[in-house]
């Protein structure tokens, strides 16, 4: 099982990317939170992986830190919450933002995710309560803050759409969020862009 990569980024979306690790490109799946901390293409990169094995595939997730995967680990644990969806939910808020949703039991910041109902929602708060306390922004490891290759400004609202709708939120909305972010007129990168609309679609 596949534990940990590290090699040089050889292509990158905000849902996916391909390490190449000795001349072996192997695609993974990442949350947006590990997309912001990426560097440019043929930079180095080192992620923690969770290797999900299924009857038809074998898919590596991947994450910046070793404290997101392990949370990542826990919330895929949950009944309702699929390998998919747990991405999808360090996509939509941060680990500080979802561990302290579990533990204030605010049902309503996690229903706000795509994919996550209120029956999800509260098994996440009944059965995780007390297991994040270990994972709590204590004990988060410090962000390298590594700066994002900015594409045109036309690609990047194109590629912040696609990344939203593949993540699960409507078209329209996700559309909605983005020309109003356009229409604003501000010197936007994916990043900007993906976290100015997803704050504009938990409203």
């Amino acid at each position: 099982m596949i534990a940990y990569l590290s090699g040089t980024l050889l292509e990158k979306t905000a849902n996916s990317i391909i390490i190449d690790v000795g001349g072996v490109g192997y695609d993974v799946v990442i949350p947006l939170s590990t997309f912001y901390d990426l560097g440019e293409v043929g930079d180095p990169v080192q992620l923690r992986i969770y290797t999900h094995v299924r009857e038809d595939a074998i898919q590596l997730f991947g994450f910046s830190t070793e404290r997101e995967r392990d949370l990542y680990l826990k919330l895929i644990s949950v009944q309702g919450v699929g390998a998919k969806s747990g991405i999808t939910m360090l996509s939509g808020m941060n680990a500080d933002e979802i561990i302290d949703a579990i533990r204030k039991d605010n049902l309503a910041k996690l229903i706000a995710i795509p994919g996550v109902g209120r029956k999800t929602a509260e098994r996440l708060v009944i059965e995780l309560r007390d297991k994040v306390g270990e994972l709590s922004a204590a004990a988060a490891a410090a962000n390298t803050g590594a700066g994002l290759k900015t594409a045109g400004e036309s690609d990047a609202f194109d590629d912040a759409l696609s990344a939203l709708v593949n993540l699960g939120y409507q078209r329209n909305a996700a559309e909605k969020a983005i020309q109003d972010i356009r229409r604003d007129g501000a010197d936007q990168n994916v990043q900007k862009i993906l976290r100015s609309a997803l704050q504009r679609l938990a409203k």
